[in-house]
């Protein structure tokens, strides 16, 4: 009998043994809310945080909402009640949330906000992002540099769009591009001939591709008749492609009608494909992985109740709180940097961009 316990005692210890390494590999549960798979930017958002959890020991609950306000609640709220032990949300509207965060903190889950910021809420731990101001800037800019080489000196007719009303990123890009484009407008070098400024204008809800093109075309009809635009301020890439479909209908790009700038943002690769065809000018470059790997390192330090890193803890005020924030550096891409920048870095192939 002795000896059969020793036995078992001994195989038991060479199990548990066994055993240790996918015990000290399973470090929690990462519950993730994505808005929507009709932008391949937020497919890539959420590949690269499954695959660099799961490579930090976590398991992962990846959930879409596809721009259904009430289906992420209610995916948020399944992840509550499943016990993850944190949730990273890029949220479809985000001042729709406090409820869910409310009952998030009350089973001790911390929240982070992933790349959009989530507002009204004081249960918003930490805000992963890239500086968003900075991307406005940027994409002025470059309207700015693609006005001057196309079309000369000026003066020239642009056209302003903005994001969706309800993410609040749309008004920082907006704010960025106009600190860059409102000292030209002042002086009359840049004219806004609709007289359409300003975000309650120019926001396009849900950042949907086929409301800008139908405001294009509805702006061209109504002010380009005997007018030529020299330039569009698109904020993303899915507008963009929209607003060019517009342009194009009427005959820009061919003959003498030079194709106005059109700047974008997430560098999808339609629109990289649109750069190197000489439509669309422009965009600005996020590289989500590194989104993820700052996202990672936030869960880590706060799952080993130490401070995750941040850069940040001036610039966004949810309404409740300034929330400590990381933010990541934009690059804007065309057509003289777009291999390198894009290629170089593995983001993706060249097969995929020809």
């Amino acid at each position: 009998m002795r000896k059969l316990v020793s036995a078992l005692s001994a195989l038991a210890l060479g199990a548990g043994l066994l055993a240790a390494p996918a015990l000290a590999q399973d470090k929690g549960t990462v519950g993730i809310a994505m808005p929507t798979k009709s932008s391949a930017r937020w497919i890539s958002d959420g590949n690269s945080m499954v695959e660099q959890f799961q490579k930090a020991g976590y398991a992962t609950d990846l959930q879409y909402a596809e721009d259904d306000i009430p289906n992420q609640l209610a995916q948020i709220e399944n992840m509550i009640t499943k016990g993850v032990d944190v949730l990273v949300i890029a949220a479809i509207d985000g001042t729709t949330l406090s409820n869910a965060l409310e009952n998030a903190a009350a089973s001790g889950i911390k929240v982070i906000a992933y790349d959009r910021l989530i507002r009204d809420s004081g249960n918003v731990d930490y805000y992963a992002t890239f500086d968003n101001f900075k991307v406005g800037v940027q994409q002025a800019s470059s309207l700015v540099g693609g006005l001057k080489d196309r079309f000369g000196d000026g003066p020239y007719n642009v056209e302003l769009f903005g994001g969706s009303p309800d993410d609040n990123n749309a008004f920082f890009f907006y704010d960025g591009a106009m600190s860059v484009l409102q000292p030209l407008i002042d002086e009359g070098k840049i004219n806004i001939v609709s007289g359409q400024m300003g975000m309650d204008k120019v926001g396009t809800l849900r950042w949907d591709g086929a409301v800008a093109q139908a405001r294009m075309d509805n702006l061209l009809s109504a002010y380009y008749t005997d007018k030529q635009v020299h330039g569009v301020l698109s904020p993303y890439d899915g507008l963009s492609i929209g607003i060019l479909s517009s342009l194009k209908g009427v005959g820009y790009g061919s003959g003498d009608l030079k194709m106005p700038i059109v700047t974008g943002q997430d560098a999808e690769v339609p629109s990289v494909k649109s750069i190197l065809a000489g439509e669309q000018y422009s965009t600005v470059f996020k590289d989500t992985r590194e989104l993820a790997r700052v996202t990672v390192g936030m869960v880590d330090a706060l799952l080993q109740d130490s401070t995750p890193e941040i850069n940040d803890t001036k610039t966004y005020d949810n309404g409740v709180k300034i929330v400590p924030s990381y933010l990541l550096e934009p690059v804007s891409v065309d057509g003289s940097n777009w291999e390198a920048i894009l290629i170089g870095s593995g983001y993706y192939t060249l097969d995929q961009i020809k």
